[in-house]
């Protein structure tokens, strides 16, 4: 009988808190003469919770104890306890991963999440997940094009390019629902995010102007706006999305939007496809513009209408909404190669920075890569002394015996000071290799040691790596970013 996982994800967006809870099947792919080649072939969302306005405390507070009170009720519906849950993301999303007690609200939902559940934020990594989720990756690989992906929510449009089921790059544009919020009953502005105001000056510094083909004013609190007066800011935020598609000439309107700390290069695609509270709000808006209490419902109206998209392919996926939690609960989780080699370890690891080796420094004889690691430990070094990482290779296809073990005294080496601080060796390879440069570090170094393969890692991403799974033969990974961004 094939192995089987439950994942959650549990996304906590600008807009709304979600949750869903699915069944990774495995299956080892390898012939019985071979090594195993143990992969997820099949995800089955089993659950999927109400959607829940996200509780605010204030703009910039998160309710930490109502969101942990959304999800304790949710687990109880699903009929699953939170001990059955092996893997899975919580995502903290858009504008929300901006609030002050961010990483409070992820402390707040760690007793609920299961063993392996990590806390994730950022946009690359939400925008791949939504992009999964919706199926965009799927429909690029099966139709051999590039499709742009765009998950639009209450505070970030998040991007990704796919060419022929390939990722291309992604990025994220400060371009959502609720950049502007509203009272029911008098219609009313409450809240004029940050970025309006940012996004305004930026372009009139670059001497374009927010809206040139109209009289504007940037919208405060206490308005009573029409969609007429918000049309200014909506045709903006619009040709923004156009101009990140290759769509419109020229980037300034892009530019004025995005997201910082955030790159993106436009590019000309034939598909296009969205995802997020704002794409219900494309083919199927409330009649009530204020229905949301935001501007999402006019977003919305306002990228059906452009004659941009109307001209460029669309791809529907078959999530909308739900399409970050679907991926962050059934894509969020892979599985390491093979040829693992693990001694003395205790599972699960999280959050675990990597420091990656360049190409040259990787092909150095073992005393000068030894160097290269030691110089590079200092990154993760403050005030405390070392911090527990990940060492990244890349690693050869077909090393002979002599360089694997020029390899490993070049590690052991290198990764002295780490273990002097009583952390311990954790090596990443892309190549399939890590059981070979196990076996070969193992007699270097004493205690707990784990060699890993078939993980693309760089710089600046952290790892999660969960309990042995199939027997022993793979670890389920988690690469993500964190990115806790101040306004």
């Amino acid at each position: 009988m094939a192995e089987t996982l439950l994942s959650v994800g549990i996304d906590i967006g600008t807009s709304t808190t979600q949750l869903v809870i699915s069944r990774l099947t495995l299956e080892n792919r390898a012939n019985p003469f071979s090594v195993p080649r143990v992969a997820i072939n099949r995800r089955e969302v089993l659950y999927r919770s109400a959607i829940h306005f996200t509780p605010l405390l204030s703009d910039v507070v998160i309710d930490a104890q109502g969101v942990k009170a959304i999800v304790e009720e949710e687990y109880r519906k699903s009929g699953f306890a939170k001990g059955e849950i092996a893997t899975g993301a919580v995502i903290i999303t858009g504008e929300t991963a901006r609030k002050e007690n961010a990483r409070e609200v992820l402390s707040a939902l760690s007793a609920f999440a299961g063993d392996f559940v990590v806390a994730t934020a950022g946009p690359d990594l939400e925008s791949i997940l939504a992009a999964r989720g919706a199926g965009a990756d799927e429909y690029s690989k099966e139709h051999h094009t590039d499709i742009l992906h765009f998950d639009i929510g209450g505070g970030t449009a998040n991007l990704s390019l796919w060419s022929h089921g390939e990722l291309v790059q992604t990025g994220c544009l400060d371009v959502g629902g609720r950049l502007l919020k509203l009272e029911r009953d008098s219609g009313k502005i409450t809240y004029v995010s940050p970025v309006i105001t940012r996004a305004a000056g930026h372009l009139e510094h670059a001497g374009r102007g927010l809206a040139p083909a109209a009289p504007y004013r940037i919208p405060a609190v206490g308005d009573s706006p029409t969609p007429e007066s918000l049309a200014p800011v909506l045709r903006t935020m619009v040709e923004a999305l156009e101009q990140a598609a290759g769509l419109r000439p020229g980037r300034e309107k892009m530019d004025a939007f995005l997201t910082q700390g955030t790159r993106w290069e436009p590019r000309a695609v034939p598909v296009v496809s969205f995802s997020g509270g704002v794409a219900d709000c494309i083919d199927n808006p409330p009649a009530d513009w204020r229905a949301y209490g935001d501007i999402g419902v006019l977003l919305g109206r306002a990228i059906a209408a452009s004659p941009a998209f109307q001209q460029a392919g669309r791809f529907r996926g078959a999530e909308t909404i739900r399409a970050t939690v679907v991926g962050a609960g059934s894509h969020a989780t892979d599985l390491s190669g093979s040829t693992i080699f693990y001694r003395d370890m205790t599972f699960p690891l999280k959050n675990l920075p990597i420091l990656k080796l360049t190409a040259a420094e990787e092909k150095g004889d073992a005393a000068a890569l030894a160097q290269s690691i030691r110089d590079k430990l200092g990154w993760f070094a403050d005030e405390g002394g070392l911090s527990q990482l990940v060492l990244a290779l890349r690693g050869e296809d077909n090393p002979t015996y002599s360089r694997i073990q020029a390899l490993a005294r070049g590690v052991a080496d290198g990764l002295a000071p780490l273990r002097e601080a009583g952390f311990v060796p954790i090596v990443a390879v892309e190549a399939d290799q890590a059981k070979v440069l196990g076996q070969a570090l193992a007699p270097l170094m004493d205690g707990p040691l784990l060699c890993l393969d078939g993980v693309g890692v760089d710089s600046g991403d952290y790892l999660d790596i969960g309990a042995p799974v199939a027997n022993g033969a793979v670890l389920p990974v988690v690469i993500k970013t964190l990115a806790f961004q101040k306004s």
